[in-house]
C-alpha cells in the first residue's frame, strides 16, 4: 500500500518507512503527526482517488529532525545601472518518516507486520524442520556404526600358522651341498669316452688327386706393364 499526500505545496509518493525531506513543520523532533491531505491511497488492485482528497484516509509520521537544506545564490544583474545583487539562502526543511497509512479502518503497518510474522513462521518452520532431519541422521549414523562393530569382530585374524613358509636362504645350500656329489661322479664317466675327432679334408680326398695335394695359389693381379 502507498499514498500520495500534499504538505507544503509539494506532493509526495510515501509508503510505510519511507523517509523524505517537507517544507518547515512547526513541530520537535520525536513527535508524531497525522497528515490529512492524502490525494491517492492504492491497495494491490484498488485505488482510491480523492476528490481533492480521499475521505476516511490519512497518513501518520513522525518528526525525525529539523535541517536545512543546501546553499543557493540569487544573483540579480541590471545592465546599464550598475546594479549588482547577490544573494544565498538555505531552506528551512523537516525530516518525516512514515510510520502508517489508514484507510477505513485498514492499517497498511497492521499488513506488512503481518507478512512479516508470516515469513518469520515459515523460517522457523523451516529451521525446525532442518534440525528434524539433521538428527535422524544421526540417529541412523549411530545405528549403523552399531552394527559394523560386531560383524569387525567375527571377521577371523591370520596366524603364524596359516602364512605358508618361504624357503630360507640355508634350506637352499643344502640343497646344492647334496647336488654336488652326484656332479662330481657323472663327469668321470664322460672324461673317460675319447671324443670323436672329425676328419680333416686330407684325409677324406682320394689318393690320386694331386689339386687336393697342391697349395691353392693367390690369383695375381693383372698391371699396365703386363699389357
Amino acid at each position: 500500500m502507498y499514498a500520495v499526500i500534499e504538505t507544503g505545496g509539494k506532493q509526495y509518493r510515501v509508503e510505510v518507512g519511507t523517509e523524505l525531506e517537507v517544507e518547515l513543520l512547526d513541530a520537535e523532533p520525536g513527535k508524531t503527526i497525522t497528515l490529512d491531505r492524502v490525494l491517492l491511497v492504492v491497495d494491490g488492485d484498488q485505488a482510491s482517488i480523492g476528490q481533492p482528497v480521499v475521505e476516511a484516509a490519512e497518513v501518520s509520521a513522525e518528526i525525525v529532525r529539523q535541517i536545512r537544506g543546501p546553499k543557493l545564490i540569487s544573483f540579480k544583474y541590471r545592465p546599464k545601472a550598475r546594479s549588482r545583487v547577490k544573494k544565498g539562502h538555505r531552506q528551512e526543511l523537516t525530516v518525516l518518516r512514515i510510520n502508517d497509512i489508514l484507510l477505513a479502518g485498514k492499517s497498511a503497518a497492521g499488513d506488512a507486520k503481518k507478512a512479516e510474522d508470516d515469513s518469520k513462521t515459515e523460517r522457523m518452520r523451516l529451521e525446525e524442520a532442518a534440525a528434524q532431519l539433521a538428527a535422524n541422521d544421526a540417529e541412523l549414523a549411530a545405528k549403523l556404526a552399531v552394527t559394523a562393530e560386531p560383524a569387525a569382530k567375527a571377521v577371523p585374524k591370520k596366524t603364524a600358522k596359516e602364512t605358508p613358509a618361504k624357503a630360507t636362504p640355508a634350506k637352499a645350500s643344502t640343497a646344492k651341498t647334496a647336488a654336488a656329489p652326484a656332479r662330481a661322479a657323472a663327469a668321470p664317466a664322460k672324461a673317460a669316452t675319447p671324443a670323436a675327432k672329425k676328419p680333416s679334408k686330407a684325409e677324406t680326398a682320394p689318393a690320386g688327386d694331386a689339386k687336393a695335394d697342391a697349395p691353392a695359389k693367390k690369383p695375381t693381379r693383372a698391371t699396365k706393364k703386363d699389357e
